[in-house]
């Protein structure tokens, strides 16, 4: 069982919990030692100092901030410790806010949030039952590790979720700092149109299982093909910058490959995935996304046409033309997402077998 990072206490107006603090995500990087090249020998890092080149011992190490050149004012750790007494220990909720105002740019990372206790999951689910429902995240700040942390508490399914944001004066702004930036709207109708209809074809549930770090997964093959004597296998060029001249056949090419990979697809219907994470939404639409489907065999008799319909508008583009494809709906690559409705509601519900 994992150990808490940090634990204190979550204030919400005069109620509190005591809560632990635990580390979300984890890394799956491959790891190498430094070696001298020639050798075995590890090479390692030692903190040294500059002027005599002896190496300096961890407890003899401060902080100094220099004020001139070769002047510093030197802080001790336990200095700054008092400079936020039981604040270290305390995420205070000063205001709620809905999370979709957040600015992607603003998350940093994310921690679980855990009762220190039985005794205090009572209060615990209080807090995420509300935020669950108000469909609201609260803003904090907390001090961990010498640094103050603002941050986002949000309710999961079963647990609160802490994400650390980063502060205003620390997101750049866009228009300062980046170079050739359009100033106006680019491409033509057509054009704009055509990379529409290519997102639409891509269009898919979000699923986080479908994405793989390929590239750590190249790496542990380079280590074990070394280790065996193996030639070593060439990465791809990287694909070249695209001519305007050339858009519009780009665009239509790229069109064509991905509705012949669709159609090329399982003709069963691949139900979308229900996130089990959904804290952005009222509760009302949470009910509806997690509402369990009645039995495939008895479906399409027990569903009236209208409900038909509303069942299918809960569906993805991906999923709606994956029935269409296995109900042979002509014309179905060229269809919008209303039009796929449309034509699959007026075909009514056809039993697909699943293709192996």
């Amino acid at each position: 069982m994992a150990r808490a990072i940090w634990t204190g206490v979550i204030t919400f107006g005069l109620v509190s919990v005591p809560v632990g603090l635990y580390s979300a995500v984890g890394d799956h990087t491959v790891h190498f030692h430094q070696l001298q090249r020639g050798s075995a020998d590890r090479v390692r890092n030692r903190r040294v100092n500059e002027r005599t080149g002896k190496e300096v011992p961890a407890e003899d190490i401060v902080k100094g901030f220099e004020v001139a050149e070769g002047e510093y004012v030197v802080v001790e750790p336990d200095e700054l410790d008092e400079i936020a007494p039981g604040r270290s220990q305390t995420i205070d909720i000063s205001d709620f806010v809905d999370l979709g105002d957040v600015e992607p740019v603003h998350f940093d990372r994310t921690y679980y949030i855990a009762p220190r206790g039985k005794e205090y999951t009572k209060v615990y689910e209080l807090l995420r039952a509300a935020l669950a429902e108000s469909g609201k995240a609260g803003i904090a700040t907390f001090v961990m590790r010498g640094k103050q942390y603002l941050t986002a508490l949000r309710a999961e399914e079963k647990l609160l979720v802490l994400q650390t944001l980063h502060w205003a004066d620390e997101v750049r702004d866009p228009g300062q700092e980046l170079p050739d930036l359009p100033s106006g709207r680019a491409g033509k109708g057509k054009e704009r149109d055509m990379a529409i209809q290519l997102i639409e074809a891509l269009d898919a549930a979000w699923d986080p299982a479908r994405y793989h770090d390929t590239y750590q997964e190249k790496v542990r093959e380079l280590v074990r093909a070394k280790a065996e004597g193996e030639e070593i296998a060439v990465a791809e060029e990287a694909p070249q910058a695209t001519n305007v001249v050339d858009l519009m056949g780009l665009l239509q090419g790229s069109l064509d490959q991905a509705q012949s990979a669709r159609d090329q697809e399982p003709t069963a219907p691949r139900q979308k995935k229900t996130a089990a994470r959904r804290t952005r939404q009222p509760r009302a639409k949470k009910e509806t996304a997690t509402k369990k489907a009645p039995p495939k065999a008895t479906r399409a008799s027990a569903t009236p046409r209208g409900g038909r319909r509303s069942e299918l508008r809960q569906l993805s583009k991906t999923d709606l033309y994956q029935r269409a494809t296995a109900q042979d709906i002509a014309g179905r690559s060229k269809m919008s997402r209303d039009e796929l409705i449309d034509a699959l509601a007026r075909t009514g519900h056809r039993r697909v077998k699943s293709v192996a």
